[in-house]
């Protein structure tokens, strides 16, 4: 039986892991009390004493953790920011192109942000398959649920009498700062980071990311986006491409409804001359949560959506 210890289990990322591990039969979870969570020596051993050690912390935290591992055998799942563009540490989104066997063989994994998830997914293969030129000035926005932001936005967003300015959408990242860009620029090898305004929104959890293009900035046809995105991902792991946007013939594309699910759709709209290209997923599944334990599947061997919720495909 794998032995698995969540470092910051009493988080939002540590509490989903939690949740979808807890029933599964081939899973011992190591706990600790909440006076031996905050001992370093107790934080230790169950660290060392674990084949898989999640990571649910503050960047500083997270980095103290990964070093008190001393035991060769386990296997680091960082969640935080900390390494995910660090060297010795291998990027947690498998159906990037032979990132699946890397992740296999990995003992230091980095999970990838919520954000950057999505704007990679859509990225990434395009600039793999040459459509997108690795100096393409890009732009993204996102739209997420209050949960990504954790316990504090979410008893902000959830208290009674809160200020009125959270009923609606609101920026963040003003300062073109935000601490997924260095992740989204390497892992799809551009030249110089993306202009990326996220919107927190007043709704628990999903993720909506759209990246714009120009007819011009595209070397092909929205006909060869979508082909590209059928032979990437179609058939392999958690990420599937949908030709026909909009929900039910709507004409909308809701943020919220892959909520509570940890699979990823992306999908292609707009005209020969303005083009769309969105991904939509749960900040805490696919963005969080779910591609963590995704990720300790593939090291363990175990099929990739084992204990995980992932709707019809």
């Amino acid at each position: 039986m794998t032995k698995v210890f969540i470092d910051g289990s009493a988080g939002t990322t540590g509490l989903r892991i939690y949740e979808r591990l807890e029933g599964r039969r081939d899973i011992e979870l190591i706990k600790l009390t909440e006076e031996k969570r905050k001992d370093a020596a107790a934080r230790a051993e169950a660290l060392n004493s674990a084949d898989i050690a999640f990571l649910c912390l503050p960047d500083a935290a997270a980095v103290e953790a990964a070093g008190l591992v001393t035991e060769p055998g386990v296997h680091v799942i960082d969640t935080s920011t900390a390494h995910r563009t660090a060297e010795g540490w291998t990027y947690g989104f498998p159906e990037l192109s032979g990132q699946r066997e890397k992740l296999s063989k990995a003992s230091r994994i980095a999970n990838p942000g919520c954000h950057a998830s999505g704007f990679i997914a859509l990225v990434r293969p395009l600039t793999e398959a040459g459509l997108i030129s690795k100096d393409a000035e890009l732009t993204a926005f996102s739209l997420t649920g209050y949960s990504g932001g954790g316990k504090k936005m979410i008893a902000e967003y959830e208290a009674e009498g809160r200020s009125p300015l959270l009923d609606a959408p609101r920026m963040y990242g003003l300062t073109q700062q935000h601490k997924h860009l260095p992740e989204m620029q390497k892992l799809c090898g551009l030249s110089r980071a993306p202009v990326f305004c996220p919107i927190v929104a007043p709704f628990y959890a999903g993720m909506e990311v759209t990246v714009s293009l120009f007819a011009d900035d595209v070397k092909g046809t929205i006909r060869d986006i979508e082909e590209a995105y059928e032979g990437y991902y179609n058939g392999k792991g958690l990420v599937s491409f949908r030709r026909d946007a909009g929900d039910e013939g709507t004409g909308f594309l809701s943020a919220g409804a892959f909520a509570g699910r940890d699979d990823m759709e992306i999908t292609v709209t707009g005209s020969e001359e303005r083009i769309l290209l969105v991904s939509r997923f749960d900040n805490l599944g696919k963005g969080a949560s779910g591609a963590a334990i995704q990720n300790m599947n593939i090291v363990l061997g175990a099929e990739e959506a084992t204990g995980m919720n992932i709707g019809d495909r």
